[in-house]
């Protein structure tokens, strides 16, 4: 099959795919030395090259620039110049280090397309593959877009995506390296692992302590509030009143939804499963964990009001059995195994493409930036820097 049509197909049938992928976790930028070389105020200057692709810092300094107008939208006050401009360096350096990331992701991609073809059919190749994604981001993510922001006005909508550091233009590009870095990942990694019992069984037994619960109760409830009653004789005889119904009736859940006063009463004065010792009232806490199930106590009163209980089950201490936390536990070793997965493929993904950046340190493998020339993938220029 020509290179272009197993592109294609592989754009098609990854894109249209309902499976997602876990995250590789983002390493944040360590804290700005003194003498660190500081970041570009030209937007052309390039801050990464990835194989032959270069990174421009026009390429993220809008969402840059756009997080912390963000922020300081929110918060509202002035900050020295000095603790903007270091803020600014570690976001960017944030940035970057994902940029590098994604474009490996995409190099990645297009070399297991095209292998060791001539050069003109790699750029052809690419070509055709970034073609495809910009289709599927005006089929797609734009009208998401548009619906989102409530305009279907390109311009207008370049213009709102830009007060948040963003535009058309850079949307189109992320998407695309986002989604041919997903579609060489989920390529080459399981998404549904295999978790066997022993595994489940060795992580219950690790985690015991996490697994453990204090005693715990369900009760019914029904309440008064000394704020809404003129008295506290007249909010005893309103809750005598409620416990006398619930009592000849038969229902406390009804009487509750009709006439207690407490946060619970709309779900029939229901309070689910809670740990011992976690109640701000203590005169309740005390009975919900003393009185025998499915009895109405006395009246128990509080600084809050008067209240009425009966407990519907009761658990004491112990550690939650494995056959409830089965399913739980499966799906936790499925995630850890995938961006385990993820790690070791990035690490190798590194190994096989060069990288060259202006913070060398911030990505593992990456060469410093100074003596490297590169070409733009939609350009037969080159620069050196």
């Amino acid at each position: 099959m020509p290179v272009q049509l197993r592109i294609l197909a592989a754009l098609l049938v990854i894109f249209l795919g309902t499976a997602t992928w876990a995250q590789p976790p983002q390493d944040a930028a360590p804290p700005l030395p003194p003498n660190q070389v500081a970041l570009p105020d030209d937007p052309a200057t390039v801050i990464a090259v990835v194989g032959q692709t270069p990174i421009l810092w026009g390429d993220i300094q809008p969402k840059v620039d756009g997080r912390i107008n963000e922020v300081l939208r929110k918060l509202k006050r002035e900050y020295p110049k000095s603790e903007l401009t270091r803020a600014r360096t570690q976001l960017g350096r944030s940035a970057l280090a994902q940029a590098i990331r994604n474009k490996i992701m995409r190099e990645c991609f297009l070399l297991d397309q095209v292998g060791t073809q001539a050069a003109d059919k790699r750029q052809e190749a690419a070509e055709m593959m970034d073609s495809r994604a910009r289709q599927m981001f005006f089929e797609n993510e734009l009208k998401a877009l548009q619906k989102k922001h409530g305009t279907e006005d390109l311009t207008e909508l370049d213009q709102i995506l830009r007060k948040d550091g963003a535009s058309l233009l850079s949307r189109q590009r992320d998407f695309a390296d986002m989604m041919l870095g997903h579609m060489y990942m989920r390529s080459k990694i399981e998404q549904d692992p295999e978790v066997t019992i022993a595994e489940i069984s060795g992580r219950y037994d690790r985690d015991q302590e996490k697994y453990h619960h204090g005693a715990r109760a369900r009760w019914e409830q029904l309440s008064v509030l000394f704020s809404n009653h003129p008295s506290r004789e007249a909010a005893h005889k309103a809750i005598s009143e409620m416990g006398r119904e619930a009592y000849f009736g038969g229902n406390l859940q009804a009487i509750a939804r009709q006439k207690s006063e407490e946060p619970f009463a709309d779900d029939g004065g229901v309070h689910d499963w809670t740990t011992q010792g976690s109640l701000a009232s203590k005169s309740i806490d005390e009975q919900v964990f003393s009185i025998p199930l499915n009895r109405m106590s006395e009246i128990i009163e509080d600084a809050q009001g008067m209240h009425i209980i009966r407990v519907l089950e009761r658990e004491p201490a112990g550690v939650k059995p494995l056959a409830a936390l089965q399913d739980e536990i499966r799906e936790e070793l499925k995630k850890e195994k995938i961006v385990a997965a993820q790690n070791e493929m990035l690490k190798q993904m590194q190994q096989r493409v060069p990288v060259w950046s202006m913070y060398p340190d911030d990505f593992p493998g990456a060469k410093p930036l100074r003596g490297r020339t590169a070409r733009r993938p939609d350009s037969n220029s080159t620069q050196r820097f």
